[in-house]
Formats: structure tokens, sequence, C-alpha cells
């Protein structure tokens, strides 16, 4: 369940390949004396990383291209060269693998919020990046981009703002609610300036956002 209340729950439906063919008993490892040899999991965790990057990787270049609405599951795989069933082994639809690219976000946003030396210290960063790649982001989430997307990127910032909140030492009870309001408002001001930056730079944006952050802090310790 995400901080923000219950939401429609999607599940993932694994599908897996069949292979059928002949076995020689004398030599098959499951046959008397034989013994089943799996592949070594790190190999087996190194395929998979690799086949969802190749395919998220498909999925940004599409939708730069294209835009979100206009990609479908066979544009990916055939951009990526992955079967669909290979691509439904590993994700649900095209939002369930655009969604898996928040969690690269969120760790290297948490990486920077913990080198910090100011509070909120991960925001600047954060528009900095959305800056850098202000295309990609106004696609996944600006106006246009999917409900779901963007509840998300609200989840990612919750999950930073929290931190940051028990590190400046508000009370427990209250910080739900803090976050609640921190995270939001910020979500909501980035889509809204990916949309219309009338002007205001990565910069400014960042200073704003902070400042407005640690004032709601202030205010309630």
């Amino acid at each position: 369940m995400s901080i923000y209340g219950e939401r429609p729950v999607f599940t993932t439906d694994s599908g897996a390949r069949s292979v059928r063919f002949q076995t020689n008993t004398s030599e098959c490892p499951l046959g008397p004396g034989g013994a089943l040899t799996a592949p070594p999991s790190k190999e087996r965790d190194r395929r998979v990383r690799k086949t969802r990057r190749t395919l998220h990787e498909a999925l940004i270049t599409l939708i730069l291209e294209r835009g979100w609405d206009a990609v479908s599951v066979r544009d990916v795989c055939e951009k990526a060269d992955v079967g669909r069933s290979t691509f439904y082994v590993h994700f649900a639809d095209k939002e369930n693998l655009l969604l898996s690219g928040f969690d690269e976000l969120h760790h290297a946003m948490e990486q920077v919020r913990t080198s910090a030396h100011v509070p909120f210290g991960f925001l600047g960063p954060l528009a900095a990046h959305a800056a850098d790649n202000a295309r990609l982001m106004q696609a996944l989430l600006g106006r246009q981009s999917g409900q779901r997307v963007q509840w998300r990127f609200r989840d990612v910032l919750a999950s930073l703002v929290e931190a940051e909140l028990e590190l400046l030492k508000v009370p427990k009870a209250r910080r739900s609610m803090k976050t609640h309001f921190i995270a939001g408002g910020a979500a909501e001001l980035l889509m809204s300036w990916l949309d219309h930056p009338q002007g205001v730079d990565a910069e400014r944006l960042a200073t704003e956002l902070r400042h407005l952050a640690t004032a709601v802090v202030k205010a309630t310790l």
C-alpha cells in the first residue's frame, strides 16, 4: 500500500516457457546416478538484470521517439529483440516496466540524501536531473503521463522526505502528515514546472522547494 492510501492492486502473471524434447535416460542428469546442476545464481541474476535493462532502455528510446501512448509491448519487444513471452516473465505491462525504473531513481537520490550537508539536499540533484532529461521527464511525469507513474514518483519522494524528517528529529506522531504535505507539494510543483517552466531554472526551483520544506518542518516542531 502506498502511504497515500489504498489504490488498485496490480498483479503480475508470470509465464513460463515450455520445451518438449526427447531424453537419453542413460545420460540424463535426473536419471540413475545423475544430479541436476542448476546454473549459478549469480549468472542467472546477471542475465535477468541484462534482460530487464535492455527492455527498459528500449522503452525509454521509444517514448522519446513516439510518446507514451503510441508505444506498445510489441514495439518494446521488437526494439529490444526480446520475445513477448520473455517480457511477460519480467513485467505485467509497459507501465510495470516503466515503474521499475523508479527504483534506480530512488536508490540514486537516497545516496545523495545521506551525503547532503543541508536539509532536503536531494531536491537540488533531483531538479537538475529533471532539467537534464526534460523531454523524458515530461513524458513520464507531465500531465499526459499515466496516473500509476505519477503515484510511483510521489512514493519515491515520500520515502526520501520521511527519512529526512526522521534525521531532523521530527516526532514520529507528526511525521506522517508532514511527509504527505511536503512530498505531495514537491511532486505537484515539479510536475507543474515540467509542463510550464515559465523561466524558472532547476536551481531556483530546488531552492524554493527546500525553503518550503524547511518552513513546514520549523513551523511544526
